[in-house]
């Protein structure tokens, strides 16, 4: 199978992931797309992260009724800090028969060249690059080892919405209706929980 790794701290999951993943899952060269949900780095600050098992039943629930899309808590049990590299080969000698890329936005591909081992990663493994914003669907880094390169797609025709997890939680901070920004099943869970009602306006993802 050839699945395609959409990485993120969830938090929460709103339309505009579920967009991304549902159009990349229907990608010809993909088979289907794991959201691969970001456990809290214990050497950063956490005020705005809710804790790793709520982020996954948020996505679980987005999700239910999607089999093109599947929950992933892959990275809640590899050692940390964690870098991606370790996270493929940790996938890859799990499934040998699968095949994994990453799908990921303009802005992380501008700053590709300072991950860690990402030569290796360009070299095994496909990217799959969307626009973030309007002007990213043209050049999306000016490094002359990403441009053109054969592991490395960009793909123009993904909706782009201007939404961003804090804007959704410091809608929900301020009591405001955000059913048109969450999926039924997450935006019930939130509000069954009371989740998010402490954050404020704080900026993360």
């Amino acid at each position: 199978m050839r699945i395609g790794l959409f990485f993120g701290t969830f938090n929460p999951i709103h339309v505009g992931h579920l967009i991304i993943a549902n159009h990349m899952a229907q990608h010809p060269a993909i088979d289907q797309v794991w959201l691969v949900v970001t456990p809290h780095n214990p050497h950063k600050e956490k005020s705005t992260l809710l804790a790793d098992h709520l982020r996954l039943d948020m996505v679980r629930d987005a999700i239910y009724e999607s089999p093109h899309l599947k929950a992933s808590d892959i990275e809640f049990h590899l050692k940390k800090p964690n870098y991606t590299i370790s996270t493929l080969t940790h996938l890859q000698e799990k499934y040998p028969q699968d095949e994994f890329s990453l799908i990921l936005g303009a802005d992380n591909l501008r700053s590709f060249h300072k991950w860690y081992n990402w030569e290796q990663i360009l070299a095994n493994h496909r990217l799959y690059v969307y626009p973030r914003i309007a002007s990213d669907s043209g050049t999306l880094n000016e490094n002359p080892v990403f441009i053109e390169h054969q592991h490395i797609e960009v793909v123009t025709d993904v909706p782009v919405l201007g939404i961003s997890a804090s804007f959704v939680r410091a809608q929900l901070a301020a009591g405001k209706d955000c059913s048109f920004l969450l999926s039924e099943p997450v935006l019930k869970y939130i509000t069954d929980r009371h989740l998010y009602q402490k954050f404020g306006n704080k900026k993360g993802e």
